[in-house]
C-alpha cells in the first residue's frame, strides 16, 4: 500500500443525550481553528445543529459532518444524535467510522444508550477513546463513573490523565505520561496497562525501567487493536480538556487506510437533499477515488451514474473539492438512484453494519382534505429515502399513509420537517406497537397452482421455528432438473414478501423455510406463476403450524428518589416487567429491568409526574419475546389474504397484468 499524502482520521462522536456531545464538538472546531467563534446548543447557534428543529429543541437530529486539521492530521468529525429516537442516524455513522470518541458525563454516569453504542463499537472493532465530560458539575464523581464504565462497558478502560480537582473546583487534568519516571501516578498507569495485557505484564515484570514514551506507544498500539481504551477528562462547556482530547485522538487513533489507485469500493451512508443541487449522497471511500464527471457503478442497484460534483458540506456550507479518495468522506451529487446502504464499485472493502435501530411503533399520517394526497406521499417518500427505517406505506384502497418510528420526539421532528421543508401541515394518529409472529411448531405448506390456465407452479415448503432473533433463514433442497433455477430464484425472492403479513397481520420472523418440492410445466408455466404461488404456499404452511405473537421488550434503567422506589417496583410488576435488586446511591434508587413496550408507552411521563421531575428513565430495545396467552393484537391485513386462494389469484393476476 502506498503512503497517502496526508494522515486522515474518521472519528465519530457518540454519547447518550445531554452528555455534552454537540458542545464538545463545537469546542473542538473552535480550538482547531475551524470556526472563529463558539456557537451554543442552548442558543441554537451550534454549527453542527443546522436544522431549524435542532436549533429550536437543542438536540441533534441528524449526524453532522465537518473536517478540521490538528497537528498535521486531517480529521473528518461526525457529531451523531444522542436521543434514542434517532439511533438510525447513529447506526449509519458507525458503519463508516474508523475511530470513536464516547462521551460520558461525570455527573450522570454511564447511561443505557452508552452501553448500546459501546456494544456496537465492540462488534465492529472500532478503536474507542473515552472523554469524561462535565467534570465541573456539582456532584461530579469521576472515580464512581470510572468504576461504572469498567463494570458496564469494559474493564480495559485506562485513564491517561490525572484530574485536578472536581466539581466547581475542577481546573483541568494533567498528562500522566509527563510525570517523572517512578512517580506514583505514572507507575499506576503502567501497572493498569500491564494488568490488562499479558505481553505488557511480561515486559513490566522483566525488571527493566519503564520508559514513558515506549509505554505510550504500547498504549497507541493496543488502542488501535481495541485491547485498551484510553480515558481523558474535561469540561467542554468551559473549554477545559478539548486540546488534550484532540491530542489524544492524534496520539492513540490509527489513521484511515485505503489505496487511492485501487479499484473503487465505498458506501452511501446518508442521503440528504440540497434545494439547488438535488440529492446529496454522503459517501465513505475505502479504496479507489471518484472525480467530478466520473461514471460510478452502484453495485447494489446494478446501475451506473455520473458524479456531477463532489463537495464537502459542513453546517450548511459547501466547498467543491473535485475529488474524493480512499479513506475520505464527502458528498457526491448526481447519484439520483442511490439509497442508504448502497455499495459503490466493489463491496469487498465495505464493513458490515451494526444494527442498533429498530422502529417499534407504527403511526398513520393525517392531513387536511384540501391537501393533495400525492404531495404528502411524495414528501414522506423523500424522507423515507433519507431514513429507510421509516418504511412509508401508502394503502391505496384505504387511502391511508403509515410510517414506522422510534418514538414521540421523532414524530415532532417529522412534523417540523414536513412543515418547513415541504410546506405541509400534518398530524399523526396514536402510535401503535409493532408486534411480530413466529411459527408455533414445524409444518408443511403446499400449493398446486394449476388453475385457471395458463399457469403451473407446484411448491412444498417445510416451515420450522428458529431461535429468538434469528430472523428468516431460507434454503432450497430441490434439484434444478425438477425446478429450473430461474423459478427457484423467483420463489426465494418472494418468500420474505410473503412473510410480511402472518395469520394476525404482523411480519413473521425467527423461522427457517426450506423449499422441499417444486415443479414447473414445460408449456404452461409462466415465470410469474411462482410469484403468485409462493405466498399461497407460505400462508398454507403458517395455517398448519399456527403462529405465536411476539412483542418488543425494553431494557430500562430508572433512577428515582429513594421514597419513590417502592412505587416504581410495583409499577414495573403491574406492567409485566422484571427487575434486579435495586441499588441505593446518594439517596437515589437505581432500578434496572426489562418491560414490554406495549405496557410502558406512557410510563416516562407518569414517572416524571409523580416524582415531580426528579427521576430519569432510559431505555433501549432488548429484543422480541413471546406474549403471554392472554395478550392479543390483530393487524388489519393489507390486500387479499393468500389463504383465500381463488380471490387472491384473481387480485394478483389483475395486478400483474396492470
Amino acid at each position: 500500500m502506498t503512503e497517502q499524502t496526508e494522515k486522515r482520521l474518521n472519528v465519530g462522536i457518540f454519547a447518550h443525550v445531554d452528555a455534552g456531545k454537540t458542545t464538545t464538538t463545537e469546542h473542538i472546531l473552535y480550538e482547531s481553528g475551524r470556526i472563529r467563534s463558539l456557537g451554543s446548543v442552548d442558543e441554537g447557534t451550534a454549527l453542527t445543529d443546522s436544522m431549524d428543529v435542532e436549533r429550536q429543541r437543542g438536540i441533534s437530529v441528524r449526524s453532522a459532518f465537518i473536517s478540521l486539521a490538528w497537528k498535521g492530521m486531517k480529521v473528518n468529525l461526525v457529531d451523531t444524535p444522542g436521543h434514542v429516537d434517532f439511533m438510525s442516524e447513529v447506526e449509519r455513522s458507525l458503519r463508516v467510522m474508523d475511530c470513536a470518541v464516547l462521551i460520558l458525563s461525570a455527573a450522570e454516569g454511564v447511561q443505557a444508550q452508552s452501553e448500546m453504542i459501546w456494544g456496537a463499537l465492540r462488534k465492529l472493532n472500532i478503536p474507542t477513546l473515552i472523554f469524561m465530560n462535565k467534570m465541573d458539575r456539582i456532584g461530579a464523581d469521576h472515580e464512581a463513573v470510572l468504576d461504572q464504565a469498567r463494570s458496564y462497558l469494559s474493564g480495559s478502560i485506562v485513564p491517561v490523565q490525572l484530574p485536578l480537582g472536581s466539581g466547581q473546583e475542577y481546573r483541568g487534568a494533567a498528562d500522566t505520561w509527563a510525570e517523572e519516571p517512578g512517580a506514583p501516578a505514572l507507575t499506576e498507569l503502567i501497572e493498569a496497562m500491564a494488568e490488562r495485557d499479558e505481553e505488557l505484564l511480561e515486559l513490566y515484570m522483566s525488571g527493566e525501567e519503564p520508559k514513558p514514551a515506549d509505554w505510550k506507544k504500547h498504549m497507541a498500539e493496543r488502542t488501535a487493536d481495541c485491547r485498551l481504551f484510553p480515558l481523558v477528562y474535561g469540561a467542554a462547556a468551559k473549554g477545559l480538556g478539548i486540546r488534550e482530547l484532540l491530542d489524544a485522538m492524534t496520539d492513540y487513533f490509527p489513521s484511515a487506510g485505503g489505496e487511492p489507485a485501487a479499484p473503487l469500493s465505498g458506501v452511501v451512508f446518508n442521503i440528504q437533499r440540497d434545494p439547488a443541487m438535488g440529492r446529496m449522497a454522503y459517501v465513505r471511500l475505502y479504496s479507489g477515488s471518484i472525480r467530478n464527471r466520473d461514471l460510478v457503478t452502484n453495485h447494489t442497484r446494478g446501475l451506473q451514474e455520473k458524479a456531477t460534483q463532489i463537495r464537502k458540506v459542513e453546517g450548511g456550507r459547501a466547498e467543491d473539492i473535485g475529488m474524493l479518495e480512499a479513506g475520505d468522506i464527502g458528498v457526491v451529487y448526481g447519484l439520483a438512484g442511490a439509497r442508504v446502504g448502497d455499495c459503490l464499485g466493489s463491496p469487498d472493502a465495505v464493513p458490515e453494519e451494526a444494527r442498533l435501530a429498530m422502529p417499534l411503533l407504527t403511526v398513520r399520517i393525517h392531513w387536511d382534505a384540501g391537501t393533495d394526497d400525492q404531495r404528502v406521499i411524495a414528501a414522506v417518500q423523500e424522507l423515507a429515502d433519507e431514513d429507510p427505517l421509516l418504511d412509508a406505506q401508502w394503502l391505496q384502497e384505504e387511502r391511508e399513509l403509515h410510517i414506522k418510528v422510534m418514538g414521540p420526539i421523532q414524530l415532532e421532528v417529522l412534523s417540523s420537517v414536513l412543515d418547513t421543508r415541504f410546506g405541509l401541515k400534518v398530524t399523526f394518529g396514536k402510535p401503535s406497537v409493532i408486534y411480530k409472529e413466529t411459527p408455533r411448531q414445524a409444518g408443511e405448506g403446499f400449493i398446486a397452482y394449476t388453475m385457471p390456465k395458463p399457469c403451473w407452479a407446484v411448491l412444498r415448503f417445510l416451515i420450522e421455528p428458529g431461535p429468538p432473533g434469528s430472523g428468516l433463514r431460507y434454503e432450497s433442497v430441490v434439484r434444478s432438473s425438477d425446478l429450473l433455477p430461474q423459478y427457484q430464484n423467483e420463489t426465494a425472492r418472494r418468500v420474505p414478501e410473503a412473510l410480511q403479513q402472518g395469520l394476525h397481520g404482523w411480519e413473521v420472523t425467527d423461522l427457517k423455510v426450506t423449499l422441499v418440492e417444486g415443479q414447473h410445466h414445460v408449456w404452461h408455466t409462466h415465470p410469474l406463476d411462482f410469484a403468485v404461488a409462493t405466498p399461497m404456499g407460505i400462508m398454507d404452511g403458517l395455517a398448519r403450524t399456527g403462529t405465536k405473537l411476539l412483542e418488543p421488550v425494553l431494557r430500562v434503567r430508572i433512577a428515582v428518589p429513594e421514597e419513590n422506589g417502592g412505587r416504581v417496583m410495583n409499577d414495573l410488576a403491574q406492567m409485566r416487567g422484571s427487575f434486579q435488586p435495586p441499588v441505593l446511591l446518594d439517596g437515589r434508587m437505581i432500578i434496572e429491568g426489562r418491560v414490554p413496550l406495549a405496557t410502558s408507552l406512557e410510563y416516562p411521563q407518569e414517572l416524571s409526574s409523580f416524582t415531580k421531575g426528579r427521576s430519569t428513565f432510559t431505555s433501549f430495545f432488548d429484543g422480541y419475546e413471546e406474549c403471554p396467552p392472554d395478550v392479543t393484537a390483530e393487524r388489519t391485513r393489507r390486500g387479499v389474504n393468500p389463504l383465500d386462494q381463488a380471490k387472491y389469484i384473481l387480485s394478483v393476476r389483475k395486478a400483474l397484468q396492470g
